[in-house]
C-alpha cells in the first residue's frame, strides 16, 4: 500500500469543482499529513475561483484562500501522489499526458461509486450547491478510505 504524501484534485479549469473539493478536504482533515492541492487541465492564465463556487463555499463557512487557478504540471506529480479527477475524461487525459502519474482515479471511482461529478459551470446557485453537496460526500469517503488504508499499513 502506497502512503500518499500529496493529493491533487483535478477538474477542467481549476475554478470550481477542484478548488471546492480542496477547500472541503482541508476543512474536514486539518490534522492530516497529506499536502492537498487542486489543479486544472485547461488553464491558460490564472483566474480567481468562480463567483458562484465562492458564494457556496462562504455559505458553508469554508475559505478558498483567494484561490487562483493553476494547471497540472509534471512537478505536481511524484510516485506518492494521489490524483482524483472529476470525470473519466480528466483521468484519461492525465494518464496520457503524465505517464509518471501512477495513482489516478476519478473521485467517484476512489470512493467506490460510478460516474462523473457534473460541472455546474453556467448553472444556477442551486447547481453549485448540489455540486458542493456531492463533493462533500465524496471527499468524506476519500478521507475515510485514506485513513483505513493507513491503518491497515500500520498494522502490517
Amino acid at each position: 500500500m502506497i502512503k500518499y504524501n500529496r493529493l491533487v484534485f483535478v477538474c477542467t479549469g481549476n475554478t470550481c469543482r477542484s478548488p471546492m473539493a480542496e477547500a472541503i478536504y482541508k476543512n474536514l482533515n486539518q490534522e492530516g499529513d497529506i499536502k492537498v492541492y487542486s489543479r486544472g487541465l485547461v488553464v491558460l492564465f490564472g483566474e480567481p475561483i468562480n463567483p458562484k463556487a465562492e458564494t457556496i463555499l462562504i455559505k458553508h463557512g469554508l475559505d478558498h484562500n483567494n484561490h487562483i487557478s493553476k494547471g497540472l504540471k509534471e512537478s505536481d506529480i511524484d510516485e506518492n501522489t494521489l490524483i482524483l479527477t472529476m470525470t473519466a475524461d480528466h483521468k484519461r487525459n492525465i494518464m496520457e499526458r503524465h505517464p509518471n502519474a501512477k495513482a489516478v482515479y476519478t473521485i467517484k471511482e476512489y470512493a467506490g461509486e460510478n460516474g462523473d461529478v457534473i460541472d455546474p459551470y453556467g448553472g444556477t446557485l442551486i447547481d453549485y450547491e448540489e455540486c458542493y453537496i456531492e463533493l462533500a460526500r465524496l471527499v468524506k469517503k476519500t478521507i475515510y478510505k485514506l485513513s483505513e488504508d493507513y491503518e491497515e499499513e500500520d498494522l502490517l
